[in-house]
Protein backbone atom coordinates (compact mmCIF):
# COMPACT_ATOMS: atom_id res chain seq x y z
CA UNK A 1 0.00 0.00 0.00
CA UNK A 2 1.12 3.87 -1.15
CA UNK A 3 0.21 6.26 0.57
CA UNK A 4 -1.63 9.39 -1.04
CA UNK A 5 1.11 12.62 -0.23
CA UNK A 6 -2.13 15.15 -0.45
CA UNK A 7 -4.72 13.56 2.09
CA UNK A 8 -2.86 10.76 3.67
CA UNK A 9 -5.23 7.91 2.43
CA UNK A 10 -3.53 4.22 1.95
CA UNK A 11 -4.12 3.58 -1.57
CA UNK A 12 -3.93 -0.03 -3.28
CA UNK A 13 -1.13 0.89 -6.08
CA UNK A 14 -2.77 -1.58 -8.55
CA UNK A 15 -5.88 0.70 -7.64
CA UNK A 16 -4.80 3.71 -7.49
CA UNK A 17 -7.30 6.50 -9.56
CA UNK A 18 -3.86 8.03 -11.15
CA UNK A 19 0.08 8.35 -10.49
CA UNK A 20 2.42 11.14 -10.91
CA UNK A 21 6.23 10.87 -11.33
CA UNK A 22 8.24 13.77 -9.38
CA UNK A 23 11.96 13.87 -9.36
CA UNK A 24 12.35 9.94 -9.65
CA UNK A 25 9.62 8.97 -7.30
CA UNK A 26 6.10 7.62 -8.53
CA UNK A 27 3.27 8.81 -6.38
CA UNK A 28 -0.29 7.43 -6.03
CA UNK A 29 -3.47 9.39 -5.54
CA UNK A 30 -6.82 8.11 -4.34
CA UNK A 31 -8.55 10.41 -6.64
CA UNK A 32 -8.47 12.72 -8.91
CA UNK A 33 -8.62 16.36 -7.42
CA UNK A 34 -5.87 14.77 -5.07
CA UNK A 35 -3.47 14.24 -7.81
CA UNK A 36 -4.48 17.61 -9.50
CA UNK A 37 -3.78 19.51 -6.23
CA UNK A 38 -0.14 17.36 -6.47
CA UNK A 39 0.49 18.67 -9.74
CA UNK A 40 -0.29 21.92 -9.22
CA UNK A 41 2.73 22.29 -6.71
CA UNK A 42 4.24 18.96 -5.61
CA UNK A 43 7.14 20.59 -3.60
CA UNK A 44 4.17 21.36 -1.03
CA UNK A 45 3.64 17.39 -0.60
CA UNK A 46 7.52 15.84 -0.62
CA UNK A 47 7.80 15.92 2.90
CA UNK A 48 4.61 14.10 3.46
Amino acid sequence: MAKDPVCGMSVDEKKAVGTVSHKGKVYYFCSANCKAQFEKAPENYQAK
